[in-house]
């Protein structure tokens, strides 16, 4: 135990001591109903629900930002910042221009809703089940967002967290995506070196839909009353690459502030970088 606590990150020990401590706390019986509770429940009939998942429209394959495009349409579609929310902007604007951008997600936490729809250079993945939509997306280590569509309402009390809860339902070919329970610090951004957070109560409805046969659009609206004065709607357009030889890259952010070492022991370690 001593050599586990030495050859290990102080990271990972605390994810580990937290770990043991929920469970040793919590009962028994308690553990079980927050497995049982936390899961979907099953469609009646599945094989209806996996028929009409073959109705919906074709999201196949692995999905690109188009960049360019992006960037273009920030300079004339400006979000209505507060007036301290622009003094944060222009100055992280300019200093971006001058080749000296701070990079706002340097300590590798999570994108978060909307931001990882804005901005990504990254490859995503839209994936169709029984009541559900899964994005899967290769940063944030791995990033995952559900979007449920079995006709369930956001929870009264929604737990904060990077992505928030998404519903959704479909407008013939059009995925309408509601989503509230963002957290406070996660940013909405518009470059990797310019954004701020959100301060709290942000409601974002995104309108998902095929251009053409290998364009997607995603209308955004958001509504960020902490630092918007009203509500700012842009669109975000990916594009489709398919084959085999396309898939989404594992990564992981966190593993660049480590180095692979090997212990005495010839084992294979983590040490943390010079950079920690």
């Amino acid at each position: 135990m001593t050599k586990f606590f030495e050859r290990t990150p102080r990271r990972a020990v605390i994810r580990a001591l937290n770990a043991l401590l929920i469970f040793a706390v919590l009962p028994s019986s308690t553990a079980i109903s927050v497995a049982v509770t936390a899961g979907n429940q099953a469609p009646a009939d599945r094989t209806a629900a996996w028929a009409d998942i073959a109705k919906l429209p074709d999201w196949d394959g692995i999905w690109l930002p188009h960049i360019g495009d992006q960037r273009d349409q920030e300079k004339g579609n400006v979000a209505p910042w507060s007036e301290a929310s622009a003094e944060i902007i222009n100055n992280m604007m300019k200093a971006e221009d001058e080749g000296r951008p701070a990079g706002i997600f340097n300590d590798c936490m999570p994108e978060g809703m909307p931001t990882w729809m804005m901005i990504s250079h990254n490859a995503m993945e839209f994936q169709y089940s029984p009541g559900r939509i899964t994005l899967l997306g290769e940063s944030d280590g791995n990033r995952l967002r559900r979007i449920y569509t079995d006709g369930r309402a956001h929870p009264q009390d929604p737990d904060l967290t990077y992505h928030g809860h998404s519903i959704a339902h479909w407008e013939k070919e059009t995925l309408v995506v509601d989503t509230i329970g963002v957290d406070p610090d996660a940013y909405i951004a518009i470059t990797e070196a310019v954004g701020v957070r959100n301060g709290g109560g942000m409601h974002i409805v995104e309108r998902i839909y095929l251009v053409d046969e290998d364009t997607l659009h995603d209308e955004i609206t958001i509504i960020a009353p902490t630092v918007m004065t009203k509500p700012w709607k842009t669109t975000r357009i990916f594009k489709r690459l398919r084959g085999a030889q396309y898939d989404i890259v594992e990564g992981v952010c966190l593993m660049g502030m480590d180095i692979d070492q090997v212990d005495e022991d010839g084992n294979a370690v983590f040490d943390p970088s010079i950079f920690e």
